[in-house]
């Protein structure tokens, strides 16, 4: 199977992707997700890229909620 993905097309990912990609990022790299997310939005802002840029800022946001529910549930 080819991808058909295009550089100039819309990336902007629906809920269901930006949860996939912090629940990813966050099995794999724990407390660091955040600054990954950040990173790969600072990044791709860097190149031009505004969707993935708003895009991993989305899941850098997601992965800090969930922190702080966590913290909280936790009497942290």
């Amino acid at each position: 199977m080819t991808a058909a993905w295009h550089p100039d097309e819309d990336v902007t990912p629906n809920p269901h992707e930006v949860e996939f990609m912090a629940a990813t990022l966050e099995g794999r790299h724990g407390l660091l997700a955040a600054q990954i997310a950040d990173f790969f939005s600072t990044l791709h802002g860097h190149k031009g890229d505004a969707g993935r840029s708003w895009a991993w800022a989305g899941v850098a946001e997601l992965v800090r909620k969930r922190q702080r529910e966590r913290q909280h549930v936790s009497g942290f």
